[in-house]
């Protein structure tokens, strides 16, 4: 027979585990340590002031060759992610192919132009939970993405931008 604190404890992991997975966590905390990259289709804009502009890498090592740079408040196509790189294509200008640039130097805004804000969802799906509502054209945090969702952070706040919320434009409106 089990005593009453090992029963205590078994119930307290399982609590912890059920509330990782209907929250969205367990998802999120894969993806940050995932070496697989996943397949995205989001726009972003170069948030990093170094005036030689974001390092475009070869692979997503952060010692690994430089292959140019983009400037900042420049568009790219993300198109795969693995924990804090992306690969990005289609620089609106600079460096002009596929690479690997850190994740943390790149931005997004938020589109509900004429509306109370966008919603944040825990997961890539508009029926899971939402975790929270950002206002119109707001800059967001870009922490990766996954198919045509982005994950930001805002106020302190993860989770997940449909893509009719993203505005991957740094000087313009995407309305």
């Amino acid at each position: 027979m089990k005593s009453p604190a090992s029963k205590l404890v078994i119930g307290w992991a399982f609590s912890c585990i059920s509330v990782m997975l209907n929250t969205g966590i367990a998802n999120q905390i894969a993806l940050a340590k995932s070496t697989n990259p996943q397949k995205c289709d989001i726009l972003a804009y170069v948030t990093d002031t170094d005036p030689r502009g974001l390092n475009v890498r070869s692979n997503r090592s952060s010692k690994s060759k430089i292959l140019g740079q983009i400037p900042i408040n420049e568009t790219v196509q993300v198109v795969a992610a693995a924990g804090d790189r992306v690969q990005i294509t289609n620089a609106s200008d600079g460096f002009q192919g596929t690479g690997w640039v850190f994740v943390p130097k790149l931005g997004l805004t938020t589109r509900g132009y004429g509306t109370n804000g966008v919603d944040l969802y825990a997961n890539t799906n508009q029926q899971s939970q939402k975790v929270g509502r950002i206002p119109a054209n707001t800059v967001v945090k870009l922490l990766g993405c996954q198919g045509d969702w982005a994950q930001v952070e805002y106020q302190d706040i993860k989770g997940w931008l449909t893509r009719e919320d993203q505005c991957g434009a740094a000087l313009t409106s995407c309305s």
